[in-house]
């Protein structure tokens, strides 16, 4: 099957997005299919480390494609202050301090409906960003998110390389 066969999946932010958003918004692919069939379901590119100003975005986003997110797991250890719990649109969601890595966070929605994001670290460039969200949201994809972050990460000009060794 040709890859013009595939038409690309329905909501899915438009590249333009990526170019007018301002430091503090969520930037968020989901994968869109019904097979849920790749390793992750979707990608975050929060713009800081602070959960309590970066989640609140993201689960509303999520929110209006998913219904209500109930819990988020994260690793408290690449996060500052991590509280248990957070109040966002009016509902409570619980935050498990899991060690998923600093790479994932993994969304539930009702009791056991869970969906694991690619976290894109804030300080990425917009085009190893994008690219990783893309990976990430394939279908297909059955790379795990850390190799994903590594195989978008830019190689260091001759310059840093020199200095570093």
């Amino acid at each position: 099957m040709a890859a013009s066969d595939n038409p690309a999946p329905p909501k899915l932010l438009p590249d333009a997005i990526h170019h007018a958003v301002k430091p503090g918004a969520a930037l968020l692919r989901l994968e869109t299919t019904q097979s849920r069939q790749g390793l992750l379901d979707g990608a975050w590119w929060p713009r800081s480390r602070d959960v309590t100003t970066e989640l609140p975005a993201l689960i509303t986003a999520l929110t209006a494609h998913l219904g209500p997110i109930t819990r988020v797991g994260l690793d408290a250890s690449a996060w500052q202050d991590v509280p248990t719990r957070l109040v966002i649109d009016g509902r409570v969601v619980h935050l498990d301090a899991d060690p998923v890595g600093d790479d994932t966070v993994l969304v539930t929605r009702g009791h056991n409906d869970h969906f694991a994001l690619l976290v894109v670290p804030p300080d990425t460039t917009a085009d190893a960003a994008r690219e990783a969200m893309a990976r990430a949201v394939r279908a297909d994809n059955i790379t795990q998110a850390s190799q994903i972050l590594i195989a978008t990460t830019p190689e260091p000009e001759d310059g840093a390389a020199d200095a570093a060794g």
